[in-house]
């Protein structure tokens, strides 16, 4: 979940904690054997979304034929997991998914022993399989996530777009993404250490055909099929509802810079945003003709200290913002901000903006940008501008 700035080489590992690079990975601590009964753990929480939508998710387990897993040797096809978020006509008699699988938290605490004892991951206002809200074609965004980090980091903005009228199809990108957990309980950690620049290059490049292979799955979903490798079952509704003419992609971090990548291979996808993320490969010098933001803090303060991103800024043709999110870091970006002030001790990375604030102004932001770039919504421009009363901390760059 982290950034890879030339100047610095610090990688924030799944979001959770600061490791350096190619400092070697931490090792589970088996916890002794004890009779007496085992404490209550203290419930995370995340904030529901603030849209007129009910929310639904299935997740999916995409396997890619046509493609080698390029992270190992053993030429088995490149698997995914990924969840699609959509709105739902209700979620009466449907469980709400949980932030992190059940293998997938026990790897998250297994790496950073003693961080999370005692707590319980939160819950995500998701409801599984719930029947999908037939009210026409919805526009869909693509969610990659940050460095070592899992598609569900970035659950508040998520849940807030589908509220609001989107669908959002996280995904994990195994390897480089922090803990996979697929069917039948197998998880999948960390390999990628991301020590140089090759590396990241490659992870992005690898990224890009990911999301390009969730947009040919997402047609199959939509004229009624399932790519889902175990047939498991779909939602209700489900055909039909997919505009695959108006589609988004965003991420965080390198996910930021993947969703560049993607646009630069593939027009299906009209328009764009990283959230802090440095960008890699052909795009910095290719650059993008189709609408694009950059959204940044001012440690990382791209245009000025990025290499990358002001090459790519003097090659965006069409529309394109800088905006900043003040007195926020790396992580104010995604979920940890709203749960570092829960936890003893909180977390790196997440500025001195209070975690509402940072929710709010996320949430608002990459909304406004696809209102205005895929359902034509003229007056969602003023925030896009750094002019809003209502969110001051989003200010304009460039």
């Amino acid at each position: 979940m982290s950034i890879v700035r030339p100047a610095r080489r610090t990688l924030i590992a799944a979001g959770l904690g600061v490791l350096a690079a190619g400092a070697a990975a931490p090792v589970a601590v088996a916890a002794p054997a004890s009779t007496a009964p085992a404490p209550a753990l203290t419930p995370l929480r995340l904030d529901g979304p603030t849209g007129p939508e009910h929310v639904g998710a299935v997740q999916l387990h995409l396997v890619d034929l046509a493609r080698k897993d390029p992270w190992t040797d053993s030429g088995q096809p490149r698997e995914l997991m990924a969840t699609l978020h959509y709105p739902a006509h209700g979620t009466r008699g449907h469980a709400m998914l949980p932030w992190l699988s059940e293998g997938a938290a026990r790897a998250v605490k297994d790496t950073y022993p003693g961080k999370l004892d005692g707590y319980a991951m939160p819950m995500t206002h998701s409801a599984d399989t719930a029947p999908v809200a037939r009210h026409g074609r919805r526009p869909v965004l693509l969610y990659s996530p940050g460095f070592g980090s899992d598609r569900s980091f970035n659950t508040l903005v998520v849940e807030d777009l589908v509220s609001w009228g989107y669908v959002v199809v996280t995904v994990d990108h195994p390897h480089d993404s922090g803990e996979v957990e697929f069917p039948g309980g197998r998880v999948q950690t960390r390999t990628v250490v991301g020590r140089d620049k090759d590396e990241m290059r490659k992870a992005v490049a690898v990224r890009a055909d990911d999301l390009r292979f969730v947009l040919d799955c997402l047609a199959v979903l939509d004229r009624g099929g399932n790519p889902d490798a175990e047939r498991r079952r779909l939602p209700h509704g489900l055909r039909g509802t997919l505009d695959l003419g108006r589609v988004g992609a965003f991420g965080h971090s390198l996910g930021g810079a993947s969703s560049a990548a993607l646009m630069y291979q593939d027009r299906r996808v009209r328009a764009g945003i990283d959230l802090d993320g440095t960008l890699w490969g052909p795009v910095v010098t290719g650059g993008l003709d189709r609408p694009f933001l950059l959204m940044d803090t001012a440690d990382h303060d791209g245009l000025q200290k990025d290499p990358a991103w002001t090459e790519f800024w003097k090659h965006l043709g069409g529309w394109h913002r800088c905006l900043r999110l003040a007195d926020a870091q790396h992580l104010s970006f995604t979920d940890v901000v709203a749960l570092s002030p829960q936890l003893k001790g909180g977390f790196p990375q997440v500025g001195t903006i209070p975690a509402a604030r940072a929710v709010a102004a996320v949430r608002a932001t990459v909304r406004a940008f696809f209102d205005l770039h895929l359902l034509g919504r003229a007056d969602a421009g003023h925030l896009l501008e750094g002019a809003s009363r209502r969110y001051p901390e989003v200010g304009f760059v460039a």
